[in-house]
């Protein structure tokens, strides 16, 4: 069974950092920091740290595990909570921002805050009642 795993990234401004994805035909959408375990990941928490350097030339301290669930493909999908340390999204490396056919991604901070989290487009649909949950609760 395939797993995935993404971070929800916090920054020391209060804000957290969401991919908006842009493609021809769909409303744009938020998506978190994250992908595919790979074969040879040491486990879940060094697959996101991958991850991270590849999408956004990050580095993330202070992974914590916030909730997981089996998507409708039958992928268990793992997210964390991260404090990311540094970025620059110019120098990412991902495979999939060579693929013109896949749209735009732009890289953006967000407060972290009931109001704006509320008022993303985030995808899964999922992580995005878990996070206002989380902040409901303080």
């Amino acid at each position: 069974m395939k797993q995935r795993v993404r971070a929800v990234l916090l920054t020391d401004r209060a804000t957290m950092l969401v991919i908006t994805r842009v493609r021809p035909g769909v409303a744009p959408y938020q998506v978190l920091v994250g992908g595919g375990v790979e074969e040879g990941d040491a486990g879940l928490e060094a697959a996101l740290r991958r991850e991270v350097r590849e999408e956004i030339a990050g580095e993330v301290t202070d992974l914590r595990p916030l909730h997981a669930w089996e998507n409708d493909r039958g992928e268990t999908e793992h997210f964390y909570t991260a404090r990311v340390t540094a970025w620059n999204f110019a120098d990412r490396t991902g495979p999939e921002f060579s693929r013109t056919d896949r749209g735009a991604y732009l890289l953006e901070e967000v407060p972290f805050t009931v109001e704006a989290v509320g008022g993303l487009n985030l995808m899964p649909p999922q992580i995005k009642g878990v996070l206002l949950a989380t902040l409901g609760a303080g």
